[in-house]
């Protein structure tokens, strides 16, 4: 397995091109879709700003970094982490929308949200590290305590949901806490920007089918 990852580091930029289009271009136009996409993205954007935080910091001596199977670990067991706190917020967003443009009701919202976070850790469980496994119950758990505390009708800019996935990049990344104090801001915005193309796309490909159009089908 950390062979494997050492090997995996190589490729990683290639991977994350096919990763973003791993869930295809086309229209996202019921709850399949929406899951799909949330699924794949969210792994997108973890991927992404983990990676990319942790080879920015280490600069050249990231290769060395990533012989190292205790640091690999370390990466290993941070990636589901920040994979579950960026689930949990596009899963939120993506039913959020959904509601904001009346195309769902408030219980379908929160079932469809919670539909898109079960997929996502469903498709993802065995990323994490075998010796020190993921509690995919707990992160469920806090999902659900989330939609159960999340007023559906307050006005809200869209970037104001993402807020785990911030949090979970600074906490979990494996950057030795005195060097990564100074990369708080840095860091929070990094992902915040990556999940603008990211909303973006899902605007843009949503084509929601109404109440009839699915009854017809």
């Amino acid at each position: 397995m950390l062979q494997d990852l050492k090997e995996a580091w190589a490729w990683f930029p290639g991977f994350v091109n096919q990763l973003f289009s791993k869930g295809g271009r086309g229209l996202i136009h019921d709850h399949e879709a929406v899951t799909e996409f949330v699924s794949t993205r969210a792994a997108f954007i973890a991927q992404k700003t983990l990676y990319g935080y942790v080879k920015t910091r280490m600069g050249t001596s990231h290769p060395k970094m990533f012989s190292d199977d205790t640091y690999i670990r370390s990466v290993n067991i941070a990636k589901m982490h920040v994979f579950a706190a960026c689930l949990s917020d596009l899963s939120l967003f993506t039913a959020w929308h959904l509601l904001r443009g009346r195309m769902v009701t408030v219980k379908e919202a929160e079932a469809l949200a919670l539909a898109a976070y079960l997929r996502g850790l469903g498709e993802n469980e065995a990323a994490g590290d075998p010796e020190d496994p993921f509690d995919s119950e707990e992160a469920v758990t806090l999902f659900k305590s989330r939609l159960k505390s999340f007023d559906w009708h307050t006005e809200r800019e869209a970037p104001a949901l993402f807020t785990a996935s911030p949090a979970a990049l600074f906490k979990w990344a494996p950057i030795a806490p005195e060097l990564k104090k100074r990369d708080r801001v840095i860091v929070y915005n990094s992902i915040r920007f990556a999940w603008r193309e990211i909303r973006g796309d899902f605007v843009r490909r949503l084509k929601w089918m109404d109440r009839e159009d699915q009854a017809a089908d």
